[in-house]
């Protein structure tokens, strides 16, 4: 078990320099990379928008705007079908998604339906290959028609308009000169925009909220605008009004002139007749300059509008033709709105209005006071750890400490090597492998203690020792995995950075452990040839261990259901203190530019702004202030309230943080994460029950329950907030819960096939006393690593990691005390249950033939 053939070793060796190579950048400035030779890897990790800041944006289309363009073009059809048919009509009008109209001549119905046979046409549904019915037609006896836009091509539109809608956004953000933005599709109608080290938030969204349709317009000077309203405009006029405050009404032709498609570039300038005004020039393609020219000269003298989003931008007079198909808009810009007009003129029109339903923004600053907690958490998290198993193992202990540090070495390769996204619960994934991966090394040297005390030479007893170990350190880190698993495909953002980072370590904590820590103790072995445990080795006191636990399980049984049912009925009366992320609503955290921050004085300039639900209170030190303001009934009203509050606000506070989560998220985030919670319980239960007995998965998974209901109590009595992360905190903690339940389970097994006669609570009283030394020392490290979270990690994830501090405690204690007395209260019997297992051997064994 510890020869290692040369070409093994070179192997091992060569994996851990290659994730050194690979790992290299991330522990190199910037500077210090333009000076390394060409081989060395650039790539390093990136990091996420909670440590350098940046803006996560989820914008939604609009499908109300689909199927209005879509039956406003569906009536101009008709409309125009019609008259060329000369098929008389009436009451031609639409309504959601139907239209109607009736035959002024009842036998022309034939005749209707050929005029308009091309509306119910099928149309490709693109890629799929696939025939759409957009538009379905049913009339009765008296010509009246109805036509229905189907839900199949609004949806094929909305999907259409959402693939045009990434691209014009790509476009637009691309003209901001960020890096690296992340812009994709998520679900049907929706698209992510994640914007790192973004300075100015506010102008993004500025940017991604307007439509930019940009027509031009002939101004219809047949009555005045006035006149239209109160009486009736033409039907191929409409009063439109301008961008100026108070606005003003004008009569527009319909029809437009041109749009923004026929735009080839668009810069911003200055109008040297105008005093340098600043102003956008334009410029039209062929097409486009031809029309503009013949419009222009068959209309000098008259009026003529450029529209934006249906508003005026100016509306000047022809006074000569304008045939270079060229121009400029002016209307009272500044220089900056002058160039943001220039980028949504040349990045193009959206075929829908974006709204934005969720915006998780983080200011630099923030960002860097978040690197530097992160960091020193996990430098001081390393240090205890290293330094607990070191007193604990000694020299053993430095081989798990070398073997910790090429972990988390190779967890910085593998996602730098996959580009992956670091965030801040990342780091916290990070600090968690550093207290789980020393569980490997601390089941296998506890197991090397256990044979050399049954009389094995030590090689030997470090083989048999690593092979017991083996089978249950898969056991005990695959549940842990299928936990991570499901939290990342069920989560979002910095939680789904978190689950990664965590199933990374995971694979990592395996490999090291079977491979690097095992050709480390081989050399040792070859090197030493030590005769005796080392002395170093400090956990013997755990030997002489003879606890009776099972003796008080029924007193623990009363007070686990005390506890529970108290946490049940603080949740049922009091509830939980919900985030935005599940009640929607904001939250921004500011820190005052000069001194400390006043709630009173930002509560009365809420007020005074009609913001009277929203919470002001400090936190952390007296500089910083958070806002809470509860979620409003749409969605444009969460970013007008955040408007409102910066605009009020900027002048004398920072914004290092906005999060804004519209209703229709919030929902779905909370429904997310209750299905992500049981599929976690399902998983695991189905995962231990195939490994061992229903018995011992009815167990594991009321223990499970049980921590899990504890920590629901804890958030209810501590009030703290119960957001996304609390969600990732929740499966964190049912995965290090079952890691140390299967490892007991796992020796219980083991010693049900040596004591088949053993009561069941002797027996258990034995697995737990054998185990207890890792029970503690595992618990111990994992305490230290997330207690250095606590401390140094910063506020943002405070309540996360204390959370899983607790869940530690109450993860141990449930293995003990919940999942170990369910198997005498569920009446396991070892010796039926192996009794059953060898008499099918046996009946097996007699009922096959010898072969001749």
């Amino acid at each position: 078990m510890f020869y290692f053939s040369r070409w093994k070793s070179v192997l091992i060796w060569l994996s851990v320099i290659l994730s050194v190579w690979l790992a290299t950048p991330n522990f190199l400035s910037q500077a210090a990379l333009d000076y390394v030779p060409s081989w060395v890897p650039k790539q390093s990790m990136t990091l996420g928008l909670d440590l350098q800041g940046g803006s996560h944006i989820m914008l939604k289309l609009e499908r109300g705007d689909i199927i209005t363009e879509r039956r406003e073009t569906l009536l101009d059809e008709i409309r125009s079908n019609l008259r060329r048919a000369g098929i008389g009509y009436t009451g031609l009008a639409g309504n959601g998604q139907r239209i109607t109209f009736k035959l002024r001549d009842a036998s022309q119905i034939d005749a209707t339906k050929t005029a308009l046979k091309d509306i119910t046409a099928t149309v490709s549904g693109g890629l799929t290959g696939t025939s759409i019915t957009e538009v379905t037609e049913s009339n009765t006896s008296e010509g009246a028609f109805e036509y229905d836009l189907t839900d199949g091509g609004i949806d094929y539109r909305v999907s259409s308009a959402v693939a045009q809608s990434i691209e014009v956004v790509r476009r637009r953000v691309d003209e901001l000169g960020t890096t690296e933005p992340l812009i994709q599709r998520q679900g049907a109608d929706r698209i992510i925009v994640q914007v790192p080290g973004l300075q100015d938030p506010q102008r993004l969204k500025a940017i991604l909220n307007q439509t930019a349709k940009l027509t031009f317009h002939l101004v219809d000077t047949s009555m005045s605008a006035q006149d239209a309203l109160n009486t009736r405009p033409p039907a191929t006029s409409e009063v439109v009004y301008t961008n100026d405050d108070p606005p003003i009404p004008m009569l527009l032709v319909k029809r437009a002139i041109l749009s923004g498609e026929n735009l080839v570039d668009a810069q911003p300038g200055f109008d040297s007749q105008s005093g340098n005004e600043p102003i956008v020039s334009f410029r039209f393609d062929s097409y486009g300059s031809q029309t503009f020219g013949r419009v222009t000269q068959e209309h000098v003298g008259e009026p003529f509008a450029i529209v934006l989003d249906n508003k005026i931008i100016t509306a000047p007079n022809i006074r000569e033709p304008i045939l270079g198909g060229s121009g400029q808009i002016s209307g009272s810009f500044t220089v900056q709105s002058a160039n943001d007009l220039a980028v949504l003129l040349r990045a193009g029109a959206l075929p829908a209005t974006l709204t934005v339903i969720e915006e998780r923004t983080v200011g630099p600053g923030l960002g860097a006071d978040s690197i530097r907690a992160g960091v020193t958490a996990a430098i001081i998290s390393f240090v205890a750890v290293c330094a607990f198993m070191t007193f604990f193992y000694g020299t053993l202990g430095v081989i798990a400490n070398i073997s910790m540090i090429i972990n988390i070495v190779m967890i910085i390769a593998i996602l730098s090597a996959l580009g992956a996204t670091l965030t801040l619960p990342g780091i916290a994934g990070i600090v968690l492998t550093i207290g789980q991966a020393v569980d490997s090394n601390v089941l296998f040297y506890e197991r090397f203690r256990e044979e050399v005390k049954q009389g094995r030479p030590l090689v030997s007893a470090m083989e048999s020792g690593f092979e017991k170990a083996f089978g249950t350190i898969i056991d005990a880190n695959l549940t842990t995995l299928i936990a991570a698993i499901i939290l990342f495909y069920m989560g979002s953002g910095p939680v789904r950075g978190f689950a990664v980072t965590l199933s990374i370590g995971i694979v990592t904590t395996v490999f090291t452990a079977y491979t690097v820590s095992r050709l480390m103790i081989a050399i040792w072995l070859r090197r030493t040839r030590p005769k005796t445990v080392p002395k170093g080795v400090r956990t013997a006191f755990f030997d002489f261990a003879r606890i009776g636990f099972m003796r008080i399980r029924n007193w623990s049984f009363s007070i686990t259901a005390v506890l529970t049912l108290a946490s049940i009925i603080g949740f049922a009366t009091m509830g939980l203190n919900l985030g935005i992320d599940f009640t929607g609503g904001s939250m921004i955290e500011m820190k005052a530019r000069e001194g400390a921050a006043d709630p009173g004085d930002i509560r009365n300039r809420l007020e005074e702004l009609g913001i009277t639900s929203a919470q002001v209170q400090g936190f952390g030190d007296p500089s910083n202030v958070m806002v809470r303001v509860q979620s409003q009934a749409e969605e444009t009203a969460e970013q007008n309230v955040v408007a409102r509050i910066r605009g009020a606000l900027e002048k004398d506070y920072e914004f290092r943080r906005v999060e804004v989560v519209g209703p229709s998220v919030s929902g779905e985030l909370a429904v997310t994460g209750a299905i992500g919670l049981g599929l976690s319980l399902l998983a695991i239960m189905v995962y231990i029950w195939f490994r061992f007995e229903w018995q011992f998965a009815i167990g594991a998974v009321t223990a499970t329950l049980h921590d899990a209901i504890m920590t629901v109590g804890l958030y209810v009595y501590t009030r703290m907030e119960f957001d996304i992360t609390a969600i990732a905190a929740l499966l964190t903690i049912i995965g290090f819960s079952l890691n140390d339940t299967v490892v007991i389970y796992d020796r219980m097994r083991e010693n049900l096939r040596r004591y088949k006669s053993m009561p069941l609570e002797e027996l258990i009283d034995l697995s737990l006393n054998s185990t207890l030394s890792r029970t503690i020392l595992t618990a111990g490290t994992t305490f230290i690593a997330i207690l250095g979270l606590v401390l140094f990690g910063g506020d943002v994830i405070r309540s996360f990691t204390i959370s899983m501090l607790f869940g530690v405690f109450v993860g141990t204690y449930s293995s003990i005390y919940v999942a170990a007395p369910m198997l005498i209260y569920f009446k396991l019997r070892p010796d039926a249950m192996f009794k059953e297992k060898e008499e099918a051997n046996q009946s097996g064994a007699k009922s096959a033939k010898p072969v001749v």
